[in-house]
């Protein structure tokens, strides 16, 4: 970009597009003068999400900061003079998914943006992409979904703070209910809060209404700690389905 028509041209590129919660985020600010000297006041980088908004019956996508690093404070950048500032920028273990086995997660647009503070005045470059892979446990969990028969629907960020959170929202992976589980439930809703060490595991289904009942929401909360064997992950999982299929699941 060439902020405020001074000359001055910022490029954003990172060395690892590809992250996990919990891991760092490595990149350069790569930056040129313009036709004069400039005293440049900062360089921030914001991790951006786009986030489901509801308000009543009507709903809006909003863009969210959930986190602001500054790479940089005042420096003089002379015209013409080219730079590259190199950057490690811790990820946020509560980071929701966007990336799985190197594949776009259909509902999730996360992003980082560089801020440039020059000449009192802040201007915002364009958004670059952020693919935030599962950290293992949270891929196994996803695997038995799988091998359970669930399908994939969509994903999406609802905004909003759940119990055991800091985050101003929290993510939403649907899934098609597979066919072991459709007489209980028609779509299945899984959120992951991950930690340091351990990471809490919210499941959110409708149930299927009966003759003489309506449909609703069951739900069911646990915890997975990492390292935790991937057959463990998967027991898990099944408890806590089959105690929402006998409606006693509510956290």
């Amino acid at each position: 970009m060439a902020a405020f028509g001074a000359g001055v041209e910022v490029d954003t590129v990172l060395s690892t597009p590809h992250v996990r919660p919990g891991g760092v985020l490595q990149g350069e600010v790569r930056f040129q003068g313009g036709s004069s000297d400039h005293k440049v006041d900062a360089i921030t980088i914001d991790f951006n999400a786009v986030v489901e908004v509801e308000y009543g019956d009507n709903e809006h996508h909003a863009t969210y900061t959930f986190l602001r690093s500054q790479v940089s404070g005042p420096f003089d950048l002379k015209a013409g003079e080219a730079r590259a500032l190199p950057f490690s920028i811790p990820v946020p273990w509560e980071t929701p998914l966007s990336s799985i086995a190197g594949h776009p997660l259909r509902g999730m647009r996360l992003g980082v943006a560089t801020e440039l503070a020059l000449a009192g005045a802040l201007d915002k470059g364009d958004l670059d992409p952020l693919f935030v892979e599962p950290l293992p446990e949270q891929g196994h969990l996803l695997a038995a979904l799988d091998r359970m028969g669930f399908h994939f629907s969509r994903a999406d960020l609802e905004s909003g703070t759940l119990r055991g959170s800091s985050m101003p929202f929290f993510q939403e992976i649907e899934y098609h209910a597979g066919p072991e589980w459709r007489r209980h439930f028609n779509q299945l809703e899984l959120t992951l809060i991950a930690g340091p060490h351990a990471m809490d595991v919210i499941l959110e289904a409708d149930t299927r209404g009966g003759f003489l009942t309506s449909s609703h929401d069951v739900y069911n909360r646990f915890q997975v700690r990492y390292g935790d064997h991937p057959g463990a992950v998967e027991q898990s999982l099944r408890d806590g389905l089959a105690a929402m299929a006998r409606h006693r699941g509510w956290f």
